[in-house]
């Protein structure tokens, strides 16, 4: 952990680069840093993943849109952002607004050709059981 999960409407694909935008955003949750100016997340556990949804139905199925002359329907993209426990609400209130600015750059030639809704949650807790097993973490452990 932490993971960055997207899940948007699938006409975004033919608009963006999602895989672009997966990757700007681990670099920003890995460029992030806390009061002290401790890495906030670590590298091998940084996961950014993004899936399309194959069913949706957003606001009103476009009638809007196409009334307004604003294309035929309206896209979606849900930006989820888990990490465990122990970080300042500063920290978590700076990451998220990182994460937006990045998105929001990234999105705004979609953002002018048709309604977007965009959203991004941080959501931390403590899990009922965390197992982390595999041997990517080693890879970043230099120290």
């Amino acid at each position: 952990m932490p993971h960055l999960v997207i899940l948007y409407t699938p006409q975004l694909d033919r608009e963006t680069d999602m895989n672009a935008l997966c990757l700007k955003l681990a670099d920003t949750m890995i460029a992030q840093r806390d009061e002290s100016g401790k890495a906030v997340f670590p590298i091998g556990g940084t996961r950014v993943l993004a899936y399309p949804a194959a069913h949706f139905a957003v606001a009103d199925g476009g009638a809007a849109a196409r009334a307004q002359g604003q294309g035929d329907d309206c896209a979606f993209a849900y930006f989820n952002l888990r990490m465990g426990r122990g970080r300042s609400d500063a920290v978590k209130r700076a990451a998220g607004e990182a994460l937006v600015e990045v998105a929001r750059e990234h999105l705004a030639p979609v953002l002018q050709r048709r309604p977007v809704g965009l959203t991004l949650q941080v959501d931390e807790g403590q899990e009922a059981f965390d197992g982390k097993f595999g041997n990517l973490h080693p890879l970043f452990n230099t120290t």
